[in-house]
């Protein structure tokens, strides 16, 4: 009897995973942007636009479930431009949403939509990457080394991750 499982393979998990860690990040903003309204709103976008180039291409979210953004360009970790680039779909309805109600109606107007195409393409495309790594050229990857064995590595953890099984 074949057995049936929601995540059929570590890519899933991979993806999932991701998504716990962008979740981290986005409690922090909407913490900040709740209790500290409105500096919170653009302390909060402060955060989201420097966050994946912190600590070797780490934010909090990324550091906690053990990811690095890196460069596809050069395999270093994710510089400020990048971390900007790769976070606009999170930072535009921030950015609208300081605009008390109306502002926040049309925040949730286009977050929803940017969340949406984020998500398909994280979980259609062979490579996970989402909207904002397309926009950045950049990558998620396990950091599952020491932050030099991390800057040298120049491809996705998603690349090699399908074992080949020999008959």
């Amino acid at each position: 009897m074949e057995k049936k499982y929601i995540l059929k393979s570590a890519f899933q998990v991979a993806r999932l995973a991701r998504l716990v860690a962008k979740a981290i990040d986005l409690f922090i903003v909407l913490v900040l942007s709740i209790f500290f309204y409105p500096v919170g709103i653009i302390l909060s976008i402060i955060y989201i636009s420097v966050a994946d180039s912190l600590q070797n291409g780490q934010s909090v979210g990324k550091k906690i479930m053990g990811f690095a953004v890196i460069s596809l360009e050069d395999g270093t970790p994710c510089n400020t431009r990048q971390s900007f680039v790769r976070n606009l779909p999170i930072i535009i309805p921030l950015g609208i949403a300081i605009i008390p109600l109306v502002g926040w109606i049309i925040s949730f107007l286009i977050a929803v939509p940017l969340f949406a195409l984020e998500l398909y393409l994280l979980f259609k495309l062979d490579s996970g990457h989402r909207l904002g790594d397309v926009m950045a050229d950049t990558s998620v990857m396990a950091n599952d080394g020491t932050p030099e064995q991390v800057k040298k590595r120049k491809t996705s953890w998603f690349e090699d991750a399908q074992p080949r099984l020999t008959p």
